[in-house]
């Protein structure tokens, strides 16, 4: 729109002659022609001439959107109001204010504001059912992040009975009812039928909830189609056939994360910034997460040459600030966590994309084309398991041998705790205690009778849940006890007060088993088959203690009842070892691990110049998620059991006889393939011999 024609719709405005829709029609034209300032200006002039117009809260509503825009949050905060004031039943402001106080750190003003929005909700339309689930979402993620579990619950309940099919509120449900230790976990949203929901996990969550790699790996590569369709992926900024370091420049390597602050991620990698070799590779940091400049995010800007901040950046805008580095080789540091930048990736703004350390699993993506590892936690048994390609270090997770312990050691009744008994702990999160893992720590306080389990303190209702758990299974609710959240460097402190940590499975300790090693607690871990509940086996062996890693459920019970108890003075041994070892064992050798990273990150390039960069393994996932969803985690450990390929050949079998699928290099062979194309008789006539 032209100078001339913003003042001919401004004198139109002062005659009483500019309808509604046509300042509407005409402040959209300003803004399409970035002039959002002129179209600001607009609204409030047909607002200061039609304050009683019984639709002025929609110009009052567009233009708080234009003053977000613009940087006037107090003007877009104000014109919010004064669109309630007009209309106190306009969900959308009630929507957009409340989100404005959150960000504001209003936290409790914001649900306030959200919950007045639900009040006032009456009329049953599609907008209504849009509005109201939008409030709950909203409602339901500020109380989760407060630890609000059970109203996170109800308002997600609420949004699943107006529309079942939102996968993202199936996604949170999932986590809360995981975090509250509600077991089982699929039981408790009637209008979902139990395979649906769990198609609808999230791939985090999925890692917590089964030991099935087949399911997460199927599951990851549904969640990737359903996050990046097709037609929402641009591609100008596509770089995967561009030159790696040409001219013989460094390489540079861009790493992606969300947790470079105060958070596990940010303390495990904090040094390894510092100890990558500057004459090697040129190291660009993209951050994706929250504000903050805690003493984690000044340490890592302070290591790192380049440091950009990419959360406000659209995905387009961001892939194309990173294309635009020439970055070489770009890291996903957050994988299918909280903030990550799916989509960036999937524009394939660098030639070479890599998976590594913040998601436990494989990425299920057709844009990333490796996975770090090292050989416990993917051992060649296991690739089949993940659609990357596996390269692996000594010990694949970096450690942070600056980390900060406290000079006060607390005494064991300061926490709370027994002086004469035997301390087992477990400080993981909520989320990886499944009942199976909760049940074998009852078991091992049964079989050591002076024994107590510390845990972290997971608030009143799911405390009083598990320890009502540990009463119906004959354990006297008083040997658990629950540590109050601390600051890390008084966390770590009082590690040494337990004597041995017990880990959770499927999903195992990784920083909190790192933190326990450092400070010389030997932790007795329960390996798998999927990547995270093989990483606290993979740090043991890293820090020379590989006989802490159990085999199965049996030997994990009673190898924990015997260091309580005959085995002391092994326990003791173990000890001694993880003191001893600490200066020289790989877990903590971040130096050694700079320089492996770096020797990948040569491999990779050469691969790539050798047009042998590795295709994503894809085949037939949705057949394998169609078989998974029929099998009941919630009441059998699958990964425990010697039956997983079994259970899936014989549902793929079963598929492929209704409609055939191709042979691949997971399980379906064409030896399957011909197995299970046999005539009845046949293949009976084979299972017997079998």
């Amino acid at each position: 729109m032209s100078e001339n024609a913003f003042l001919s719709a401004i004198q139109k405005i002062t005659t009483g002659g500019l309808a509604l829709n046509e300042l509407i029609a005409a402040a959209q034209q300003l803004t399409q022609t970035g002039q959002p300032d002129l179209a600001r200006q607009l609204y409030q002039v047909w607002l200061s001439s039609n304050r009683e117009h019984p639709l002025s809260f929609i110009a009052y509503f567009n233009c708080s959107t234009l003053l977000g825009q613009l940087g006037d949050a107090d003007g877009a905060d104000a014109a919010l109001r004064s669109a309630l004031e007009v209309n106190p039943d306009f969900a959308p402001a009630h929507i957009n204010l409340g989100s404005a106080l959150e960000r504001r750190g209003a936290v409790k003003e914001a649900v306030e504001q959200w919950k007045t929005g639900l009040d006032r909700m009456s009329a049953v339309t599609g907008d209504a059912v849009e509005y109201k689930s939008t409030l709950l979402k909203q409602i339901s993620r500020v109380a989760s992040d407060s630890q609000q579990h059970e109203s996170a619950e109800a308002a997600l309940l609420q949004c699943l009975d107006l529309t079942p099919d939102q996968r993202d509120v199936a996604e949170q449900y999932a986590a809360v009812r995981l975090a509250q230790c509600k077991w089982p976990i699929l039981r408790g949203a009637p209008k979902l039928p139990r395979a649906k929901f769990l198609s609808r996990f999230h791939p985090l969550s999925a890692c917590a909830f089964a030991d099935d790699p087949l399911f997460h790996l199927a599951l990851a590569a549904r969640y990737v189609e359903a996050l990046t369709p097709l037609d929402g992926v641009t591609t100008s900024t596509d770089r995967r056939h561009a030159q790696v370091a040409p001219g013989n420049r460094k390489l540079r390597v861009g790493y992606v994360s969300s947790d470079l602050r105060q958070h596990a991620v940010g303390y495990l990698i904090a040094q390894l910034f510092e100890a990558h070799d500057p004459g090697a590779i040129d190291v660009h940091v993209y951050y994706s997460g929250p504000p903050a400049d805690d003493v984690v995010a000044q340490r890592i800007k302070a290591a790192v040459p380049r440091w950009t901040n990419i959360r406000a950046l659209s995905d387009d805008d961001a892939a194309e600030a990173i294309a635009n580095d020439e970055i070489d080789i770009l890291i996903d540091v957050n994988g299918h966590t909280r903030d990550a930048r799916l989509g960036v990736f999937a524009r394939r703004p660098a030639p070479i994309q890599v998976n590594w350390l913040g998601y436990p699993g494989t990425m299920g993506s057709a844009f990333h084309h490796y996975i770090i590892a090292d050989d416990w936690v993917i051992p060649e048994a296991l690739e089949r398991y993940y659609s990357e390609r596996v390269l692996r270090l000594p010990c694949y997770q970096p450690n942070d041998r600056k980390r900060v312990v406290a000079d006060h050691v607390a005494t064991r009744e300061e926490a709370g705790l027994p002086e004469d008994a035997f301390v087992y702990c477990c400080f993981n999160a909520p989320h990886k205690i499944t009942r199976y893992s909760f049940e074998r720590w009852m078991e091992i306080l049964k079989g050591a009778p002076n024994s107590v389990l510390w845990l972290l303190d997971y608030g009143a209702e799911t405390n009083q849940r598990l320890t009502d758990y540990a009463a119906a299974q004959g354990v006297d609710p008083g040997r658990i006890v629950f540590a109050k959240k601390l600051a890390n460097p008084y966390h770590l402190a009082r590690y040494p007060l337990a004597d041995l940590f017990i880990d959770t499975v499927p999903y195992g300790a990784h920083t909190t088993a790192s933190d326990a090693l450092w400070m010389g607690v030997p932790v007795l871990t329960l390996t798998g088959q999927s990547f995270a509940s093989r990483v606290c086996g993979s740090l043991l062996n890293a820090a020379d203690v590989p006989e802490l890693a159990c085999a199965t459920p049996e030997e994990f019970v009673a190898r924990a009842i015997a260091l309580a108890g005959s085995n002391r003075v092994q326990l003791r041994d173990f000890h001694e070892r993880l003191v001893a070892n600490r200066d020289s064992c790989a877990l903590f050798d971040i130096d050694g691990l700079a320089r492996g990273l770096e020797g990948l990150y040569r491999q990779m390039s050469a691969e790539h110049r050798n047009g042998a960069l590795p295709k994503p393994r894809l085949d037939n996932l949705s057949a394998y998620l169609d078989v998974a969803l029929t099998f009941d985690h919630d009441e059998t450990e699958i990964g425990t059991t010697t039956a997983l390929h079994a259970f899936y050949r014989e549902g793929l079998a079963s598929r492929h006889r209704k409609r055939p699928i191709a042979p691949d290099a997971l399980l379906w062979s064409a030896e399957e393939i011909e197995a299970a194309d046999a005539p009845p008789a046949l293949r009976a006539q084979n299972e017997r011999a079998a």
